[in-house]
């Protein structure tokens, strides 16, 4: 990211990409939430110390993504139920896909449910391995698949719901035999499949969702992304939108049905619009902006030159 800021504080259409996973996390049913921060710790924590139910543990030092959940045993150690882990910088992961996994889990009683996508190009993505009756029977990182397992498109994108005691018990059982010196959680599955605990891969996630962030470029395509996204949620809801390529619409806010939003307007997070509002065009909600119901919003100027 050629950044000093924390990877997950970079924003996704006006909010930290973080809060998008915490949000689905939320929406889903999640209870508690547990962030594991290293690099940017204080901006984080900061950012998002006042959420109801949340608990930050400081992984000091980076030995893989197995070593990252474990480090979590501190606040998650006595909890009896499901615990989810996923990454934090993939904010196009949306509740149902969450809902999805906790319904599965709990029907079948596995000792952990990935949600997974099928690429048509699956690079180096980690291959779901099934039998000839369509069981998990293991994950296969990209460098170590065989001729046929690199034809696999199903794949890992690191969204899994274990059953949270057996979790850190597979956990403290890993080693770390790869080049790397680092404690895969995907080691977790396959022990909790020798064990004879079961697991589970539901292939429900759209590409798209499955994109996480490494680079500006990645940044910029998943922002174009949630704004289809977020428009599109509100065209659902009976707001219309002249021109969905000229309007920008942030993350946390609220219209009204029956508004108007014309082209080159931009709505920032936390506005609220009320219904029946003419938005624009070459207009600017600010943050936190409240319009009450039936009010237009007109140009905005520039340099003191207006629009009008």
């Amino acid at each position: 990211m050629k950044t000093e800021t924390a990877k997950v504080m970079h924003e996704v259409c006006g909010k930290p990409m973080l809060w998008h996973v915490m949000d689905a996390c939320s929406t889903a049913g999640v209870r508690r939430l547990v962030v594991v921060v290293g690099h940017g710790k204080d901006a984080i924590m900061d950012a998002f110390g006042d959420l109801e139910g949340i608990t930050f543990v400081e992984q000091v030092e980076q030995k893989g993504t197995g070593h990252a959940a474990l480090v979590c045993e501190s606040a998650l150690g006595d909890f009896e139920g499901q615990t989810i882990v996923m990454a934090g910088d993939m904010p196009l992961v949306t509740a149902e896909t969450l809902t999805g996994m906790l319904e599965e889990n709990a029907s079948s009683g596995d000792g952990v449910t990935l949600a997974t996508s099928v690429f048509d190009d699956p690079g180096s993505y980690g291959r779901i391995v099934r039998d000839a009756a369509g069981s998990l029977t293991g994950i296969v990182e990209a460098v170590d698949c065989t001729e046929a397992q690199r034809g696999i498109k199903e794949v890992n994108i690191s969204y899994y719901c274990f059953d949270n005691r057996r979790m850190f018990d597979a956990l403290h059982r890993i080693t770390p035999n790869n080049a790397k010196g680092e404690y895969y959680i995907t080691d977790a599955v396959r022990i909790l499949l020798e064990q004879g605990h079961g697991a589970g891969a539901l292939p429900t996630v759209k590409p798209e969702d499955a994109m996480g962030v490494n680079d500006r470029s990645d940044l910029a395509e998943i922002n174009r992304l949630m704004q289809q996204r977020i428009q599109g949620g509100w065209l659902a809801r009976g707001v219309s939108i002249v021109d969905r390529a000229t309007t920008w619409i942030e993350a946390d806010c609220e219209i009204g049905s029956e508004t108007v939003v014309h082209p080159f307007s931009h709505v920032s997070c936390g506005a609220r619009i009320g219904g029946g509002c003419r938005i624009g065009p070459f207009a600017l909600v600010a943050e936190h902006e409240e319009v009450t119901a039936g009010d237009t919003v007109g140009p905005v100027s520039t340099a003191g030159a207006s629009f009008r």
